[in-house]
């Protein structure tokens, strides 16, 4: 019995110390999973606005190594604008490649898809990489701009909605209001996804016959719908005419003169379209690849779009 007591003081101890050992890995954990959690926290905040709220340290402490200043990994800016073209307050989202661009910096617009907004027409990791390739002069600095141009393949479905004069009489304005795209405030380029590269080639196409060609257009699984039953379905054109009068795939000749990147997924629904395009157009990028149709596949092709797009970014005067 004593060989037992006397057993239960060292025992005892070193169950304390192991508790102690515990405690204090413990506390250090809820540290460091504290701060990791208020950088993640800090991360998804700066994704959405373009700015990194947290200090160059926690940068470090994350592995981000980068020594650029914060104001320099890009940012966005939200404005509500009243288009008379359309009738209605809009969405003015401009993505820019810093915090501080240059004065006059060129601008391309940026179509979203059906159901989309101008928030939500960039494809993911848009922000990152344009102001990665900005910062590291892979390409000359540009920035894009989205509006809000409802289900209607940005022309004019409704009397007193038109998008497509919105882009071409309106943009311009509200660009050169605010600094951006030269002292005329026309785009550069025009970029878009889904419906918004049907409505990116129509736009184009409408800049040429006023002979103001924009310098590229390029577009991600665009929406070009082959038959009109099909096309018929969405109850967005009058009729067939209607739809003729704008498909891309029936005036291709009208912007052959305009530098043409295009992408797209081999299992996206719009992927016979897109061939036949390729096929009549003979792009400067003609990209397709293992995919469908939406942000999985589009956010993979960014670094391809920026490259682009920066190859024909006007030289500044």
């Amino acid at each position: 019995m004593n060989e037992e007591h006397g057993d239960a003081e060292p025992a005892g101890a070193v169950a304390e110390a192991v508790q102690g050992a515990r405690r204090w890995l413990s506390r250090r954990s809820v540290l460091i999973a504290g701060a990791s959690g208020l950088a993640v926290t800090g991360l998804a905040v700066g994704t959405a606005t373009g700015k990194l709220p947290f200090s160059q340290a926690l940068q470090r402490t994350l592995g981000v190594t980068s020594s650029n200043p914060t104001t320099q990994l890009g940012s966005t800016r939200v404005e509500r604008v009243y288009s008379a073209a359309r009738g209605r307050m809009v969405d003015l989202v401009f993505i820019l490649p810093s915090k501080t661009p240059p004065k006059g910096l060129p601008m391309s617009l940026m179509l979203h898809g059906l159901h989309g907004n101008a928030r939500s027409a960039a494809p993911t990791g848009t922000l990152k990489q344009l102001a990665s390739d900005v910062a590291r002069k892979a390409v000359p600095a540009y920035g894009f701009v989205a509006v809000d141009g409802g289900d209607n393949y940005w022309h004019e479905v409704h009397p007193g909605d038109d998008p497509m004069a919105m882009l071409l009489e309106e943009v311009p304005q509200w660009l050169r209001a605010r600094g951006f795209a030269g002292p005329t405030g026309q785009p550069f380029a025009c970029t878009g996804v889904s419906m918004g590269g049907f409505g990116a080639l129509v736009y184009t196409r409408r800049r040429v016959e006023r002979r103001q060609p924009p310098a590229a257009v390029a577009t991600l699984a665009p929406a070009l719908i082959t038959s009109w039953p099909e096309m018929a379905k969405r109850h967005i054109f009058t009729g067939i005419q209607d739809w003729t009068s704008l498909d891309p795939l029936r005036h291709i000749d009208e912007t052959k003169g305009v530098a043409n990147g295009i992408w797209c997924g081999t299992e996206d629904s719009f992927i016979t379209g897109v061939r036949r395009y390729i096929e009549a157009a003979h792009p400067a990028v003609a990209h397709t690849a293992h995919g469908k149709h939406g942000d999985p596949f589009n956010r993979t092709v960014v670094p391809s779009l920026i490259s682009f797009l920066g190859k024909h970014v006007p030289r500044a005067d």
